[in-house]
């Protein structure tokens, strides 16, 4: 096997941090030549994986892995126990730190990371919406959403500037997590050098302070926002926030301190020959409870929730016998979403003329007079209907196998592995009849 080429850091790339790094620059190229670190982070009141080693200090439920992990092909993974996550792409959300019951905003959320993080502070009170403008990227970040078990959360895919006249005041917690140059990947992914060009910070720069601008109008007074980049050079991390808070003397630099973490003023740059972790920057910023826009008033579940059809009586009733059935009524039909029933978060935006791909907990459907529960169900909670499997087991269940349950009861059940609901199945003359979605299922190994 040959062996991997690496490109060469870019022209001028080194010479832009000389003023930032002085003496310490060898140490940070030679950094360079060192593997990346893996990380992972666990849904609250989950054992990480027996491969996990020590805690990332400033992450809630955050572990280092091996650099030959394979947690990523382990069905936990796919039952939501644990998400992969770089280690100091964790600072942000751990920063912000929302509590149960807010509203918060990931405005440039895909694929998901950061948000799943917020939605564990979250502990599914309040609301999390999250943003990706790409469509595609809004896709994968629904589903790992829904894989991460978030029943509070909006996904939508519109620019900032179609969000921001539409919920003026209307978050408490913000996340610009923004497009950069990625010059923290040059580790982690080499072939991201190929890509830099002199010219990369200033244009980012230029995009992220438009994006910081409508994320401003979204929050409301005393609200606090947390900007963050994966790169290193001064012109898209302090450069954006001094022309930020020139334009806005309402916002002002919040002190904030991480476990394991230098203190910080307000801004912090993670640098790889310091910290296990790769290159990030984080800032946090508050605005003036005097600032002139009135803060919205609390409102009360589903008040303002989406012009979404309401369930019909037939349909409720079917839904409500199946939840009281499987979960002792402890989820509740609210309105239709693209044809699913679904459960409502609190104090919901209107979303017309939206583009949104996700909203609350997706209960299920009626097919003909019959309920049929939604993959999203499972995955927030096991039915009281359950089916112990092995690894090997969940490994041909998540193939789209059927699997033999002599001792199971007939219908809807939750085969699950560790505590954890894979999905649906549906147990009929001794087998488990499979009912894991098709565009999920891999190949048995």
């Amino acid at each position: 096997m040959s062996e991997r080429i690496v490109p060469p850091f870019p022209q001028g790339w080194i010479e832009q941090l000389k003023p930032l790094l002085g003496r310490t620059l060898p140490d940070f190229l030679h950094s360079f030549d060192l593997p990346p670190a893996r990380g992972l982070r666990t849904r609250p009141g989950i054992a990480p994986p027996k491969e996990a080693e020590e805690r990332i200090p400033w992450a809630e439920n955050g572990y280092y892995l091996p650099l030959d992990s394979a947690a990523g092909a382990h069905p936990l993974h796919e039952a939501g126990a644990y998400y992969l996550q770089e280690a100091s792409a964790m600072a942000a959300a751990s920063a912000l730190h929302p509590v149960p019951g807010d509203r918060v905003l990931d405005l440039c959320a895909a694929p998901g990371g950061k948000s799943t993080q917020l939605a564990a502070y979250l502990n599914g009170e309040g609301l999390l919406v999250c943003n990706e403008p790409v469509f595609s990227r809004a896709q994968i970040l629904s589903r790992n959403i829904e894989r991460m078990d978030v029943p509070n959360a909006v996904v939508v895919s519109q620019l900032p500037e179609e969000l921001s006249g539409r919920w003026p005041g209307f978050f408490d917690k913000i996340l610009v997590d923004a497009p950069c140059s990625g010059e923290g990947m040059f580790r982690r992914h080499p072939e991201t050098r190929l890509e830099w060009t002199p010219a990369s910070p200033a244009g980012c720069a230029q995009r992220q302070l438009h994006i910081l601008r409508n994320a401003a109008l979204m929050l409301r007074p005393g609200g606090l926002l947390a900007y963050s980049t994966c790169t290193f050079n001064s012109i898209e991390n302090e450069g954006v926030i001094d022309s930020f808070l020139r334009e806005h003397p309402a916002f002002s630099l919040l002190p904030f301190s991480l476990p394991g973490l230098p203190e910080s003023d307000g801004t912090l740059r993670l640098w790889p020959h310091q910290i296990r972790g790769e290159g990030h920057f984080v800032a946090l910023l508050r605005k003036d409870e005097e600032e002139a826009a009135a803060a919205p008033v609390k409102k009360k579940k589903g008040q303002d929730a989406p012009a979404l059809p309401p369930v019909g009586r037939d349909e409720a009733a079917a839904a409500d016998a199946f939840l009281k059935d499987h979960y002792s009524g402890l989820f509740h039909a609210d309105a239709l979403f693209a044809g699913k029933i679904v459960q409502l978060p609190d104090a919901v935006p209107s979303l017309q003329g939206i583009k949104t791909l996700r909203v609350g907990l997706q209960l299920g459907e009626i097919k003909g007079r019959v309920f049929v529960p939604d993959h999203a169900l499972a995955l927030c909670q096991p039915s009281r209907h359950s089916v112990q499997l092995s690894e090997e087991e969940a490994r041909r269940y998540q193939s789209g196998q059927t699997l033999p349950a002599p001792d199971s009861p007939r219908g809807f059940c939750t085969p699950t592995l560790g505590g954890l609901a894979l999905g649906w199945a549906k147990a009929s003359d001794g087998i488990l009849k499979n009912h894991y979605p098709k565009g999920l299922r891999r190949p048995f190994i």
